[in-house]
């Protein structure tokens, strides 16, 4: 059976899978890197691995609920800095610095944004995202994604993060279709594939994974959007 018989409905996932949220952050690095002095004895490569290796363990953290978003907002950053052994700056200056040079480097995933626009025009799509609310809305707005869907969906507003049942129940709910007809797309195999498939979603794992166990838990699994057109029977890409 094709997966145009039974989709009926697509979810896509925000960071990784459409914006490269990656790339954005180790960009941003980079450039607090030159506009922080007590940086310059740091190579950047340290600096990104440190922050990256923090910030995705307190994610967790927050994501299983022990931690709230304050803790993690200034933890990541004050613990990078201890951990880099820099103490001429307070973590303040470093998360204002780092945020607002963040937003600078958001970019689309190559492909997506042309594959959006061609799978608006045969499927209802939404967005199912973790992340802060005023972060994720303001992602929205700069890509234009609210004008394809109704259905914009923020882990802080729900109450629930991926992989929890509790926000994939919310969004089936919000677009009435039931969870076999709906399709998730996503790059995380926790939060995204799992998350996914045990609500009774459909999934497709936007991935270079070759971990042949993992990638059998996906219903399909792509690398470019090109192949994702193809498994949906969308000619004409």
């Amino acid at each position: 059976m094709s997966p145009r018989s039974t989709i009926e409905f697509i979810f896509f996932d925000i960071d990784d899978t459409i914006l490269d949220h990656k790339a954005a952050e180790r960009a941003a690095l980079r450039d607090t890197q030159s506009q922080l002095k007590c940086f310059t004895e740091v190579g950047i490569s340290e600096l990104q691995d440190v922050y990256h290796r923090i910030n995705a363990g307190l994610w967790k953290e927050y994501g299983a609920g022990r931690i709230d978003r304050a803790f993690l907002e200034e933890s990541r950053f004050s613990w990078t800095l201890r951990d880099l052994g820099i103490d001429q700056i307070h973590s303040p200056t470093f998360r204002q610095t780092y945020m607002q040079l963040y937003e600078h480097h958001w970019q689309w995933v190559p492909g997506a944004r042309e594959a959006l626009s061609e799978i608006h025009k045969h499927f209802p799509i939404g967005f199912l995202t973790n992340g802060f609310t005023e972060i994720q809305q303001k992602k929205g707005e700069r890509f234009d994604l609210y004008a394809l869907t109704d259905a914009y969906i923020i882990s802080e507003e729900v109450g629930f993060m991926k992989p929890m049942p509790g926000i994939f129940e919310f969004a089936t709910r919000q677009v009435g279709f039931a969870p076999e007809q709906i399709l998730y797309v996503g790059d995380s195999f926790i939060s995204d594939i799992q998350g996914g498939a045990s609500f009774g979603w459909e999934t497709a794992w936007f991935t270079r994974e070759n971990d042949a166990a993992k990638l059998k838990k996906a219903s399909f699994y792509f690398n470019d959007y090109k192949s994702l057109l193809n498994y949906l029977n969308i000619q004409g890409y």
